[in-house]
């Protein structure tokens, strides 16, 4: 049976990145993940615009919240495989040490909560958000994760956050085209997906 991996996306308030990730995780991680999220500092609720986001593209928010990231200190919490950051903020702060050190990896992007303007503006900046976490994921459970010895998966992880926001769009658009809507035939195919990354980040 193959084991299932334990993902917690870390970010300051846990009201939209970080939400958005969680739920896009559980549906494309084709059983192998589950996905959580928390804050350092959460704001006590999901921004509105993030489950708007989620809604119009097909996604559950049953569950969402929410919560601090001391809930994953705590007896009894879900042994974590991996934590990722996904905003400045959080990355700037002290690294705990997460109990059973779980894999880390910082893929911080602008806080779409944070845009000014009109509602379109704002939505544009939630969908920008949503699309290049897509595309993270989408690469992310491509590894092969069982097969990557520690040392090289997190060279994998690394180069994820590091893949220009502005072009995960292009990849996802990409990718789509290649290799179709679902995540199995991507993932029987992963190393195609990194060499697709690859090319579009250094166009």
């Amino acid at each position: 049976m193959d084991r299932r991996y334990n993902v917690l996306f870390l970010c300051t308030g846990n009201s939209a990145r970080s939400i958005m990730a969680e739920a896009l995780l559980h549906k494309i991680g084709g059983g192998r993940f589950h996905a959580y999220s928390a804050g350092s500092h959460p704001r006590g609720e999901v921004h509105p615009m993030a489950f708007d986001t989620l809604r119009r593209a097909g996604l559950s928010t049953d569950g969402l919240r929410s919560k601090s990231c001391d809930e994953f200190w705590k007896p009894g919490a879900p042994p974590l495989d991996f934590v990722f950051t996904v905003c400045d903020n959080a990355a700037k702060e002290v690294c705990p040490v997460w109990p059973g050190q779980p894999m880390t990896a910082h893929w911080g992007l602008e806080d779409p909560a944070a845009v000014a303007g009109t509602e379109e503006d704002q939505r544009r900046a939630f969908n920008l958000a949503f699309r290049a976490l897509e595309a993270r994921l989408r690469i992310f459970t491509s590894l092969r994760t069982e097969a990557l010895d520690r040392l090289a998966l997190q060279r994998e992880l690394d180069h994820i956050g590091k893949l220009p926001v502005n072009k995960l769009g292009t990849f996802l658009v990409a990718a789509a085209m290649v290799f179709g809507a679902t995540t199995t035939r991507a993932q029987n195919q992963a190393p195609d997906v990194r060499a697709l990354a690859a090319a579009v980040a250094d166009e």
